[in-house]
């Protein structure tokens, strides 16, 4: 695992941890089941405060990229499980809003692809 913080970026110190991790994660650098270093470990490798790496990894494991297993520590997760398992409940959360904001189908589809050209570009 090769992380690089960069000061003088624009992004906080735990959102380039968490960003570099969850890219590795996606790309299959790091695989499932891979072993992340303890947060004080890794805080001392790069040269962060333990609570900014510590920070990194909650939002990680909210985003289901990682996985801590107390004594046997933090590992990256089947994140495509955790992923589509976040996206079926949100896509649920806004169908439920859009129908009680009294949306037709054709027009929820169409503030859903808004919402994607605008993300993805």
């Amino acid at each position: 695992m090769t992380l690089k913080i960069r000061i003088d970026d624009g992004a906080p110190p735990y959102e380039q941890v968490r960003a570099q991790i969850s890219e590795q994660a996606r790309s299959g650098a790091l695989p499932v089941g891979y072993r992340l270093p303890t947060v004080r470990g890794l805080a001392e490798t790069l040269g962060l405060a333990a609570n900014t790496v510590a920070k990194a990894y909650r939002a990680l494991e909210a985003d289901g990229v990682i996985e801590t297993r107390g004594r046997n520590g933090t590992l990256i997760a089947a994140a495509g499980e955790a992923a589509e398992r976040e996206l079926a409940s949100a896509a649920q959360d806004f169908a439920s809003r859009a129908r009680r904001l009294g949306l037709g189908e054709g027009e929820a589809l169409a503030a859903v692809r808004d919402a994607l050209r605008a993300a993805y570009g």
